[in-house]
């Protein structure tokens, strides 16, 4: 549930206003009823043929300046396994045949324990729309499909610093949030600091033999 970068809000603020606009200019059979007509939200399970929209969703929302870590994890194929794995928990919220939110989420089974654990892998909502409750909307209908799977605990990550998505869970009742700390290794620094350790060995064992 976080912003994107100005140009992709600019055009999703300018997609909003196309649905709307669209929307109060249906024919409603009633010529009488001049009174402005609520968008409907539906959520549904995800379609093949919403993956690629469910996915460039999240480039907009998932953005290396607001969100650098789940940027770098997000791609294509956390759509397409999920959705080959976890059908019945991908979901969509889509308005006026335009997707604005998703929910990916998984069940994990541990052995020699009863429990079944449902986990909430993807959250995101176009930022124009995220005032409307969807995300909450999104959340309510996979809580509700795992309760049916027979699930006991859920779990959700995200990052510290994320308030937003922190007050979020908290009003869906989470508790106990634990910190999480992310560390990043550029391989290129990596293969310096092999190379200078190996050049370190190799000094150390021929001073040895002098």
């Amino acid at each position: 549930m976080q912003s994107g970068d100005p140009d992709s809000q600019q055009r999703s603020v300018n997609r909003r206003t196309e649905v709307e606009e669209d929307h109060q200019t249906q024919p409603t059979g009633d010529e009488e009823d001049s009174r402005p007509r609520k968008l409907e939200l539906e959520i549904r399970e995800i379609e093949v043929d919403d993956i690629p929209e469910v996915f460039h969703l999240g480039e907009q929302i998932f953005t290396v300046d607001r969100v650098p870590t789940l940027y770098r994890t997000w791609d294509e194929y956390e759509v397409t396994s999920l959705f080959n794995s976890d059908p019945e928990f991908c979901l969509v919220a889509e308005i006026g045949h335009l997707i604005v939110g998703f929910a990916l989420g998984t069940t994990v089974t541990k052995t020699r324990s009863s429990w079944k654990y449902g986990y909430l892998v993807w959250l995101g909502v176009l930022p124009e729309w995220q005032r409307d409750g969807i995300g909450g909307r999104l959340f309510d209908r996979l809580a509700e499909k795992m309760i049916e799977d027979g699930v006991r605990m859920f779990l959700v990550d995200t990052e510290a610093d994320n308030t937003p998505a922190l007050d979020f869970f908290k009003k869906k009742g989470f508790t106990n949030p634990e910190e999480h700390i992310y560390l990043t290794l550029n391989l290129k620094t990596y293969r310096q600091i092999r190379r200078k350790a190996r050049g370190a060995a190799r000094k150390h064992q021929n001073g040895n033999h002098s």
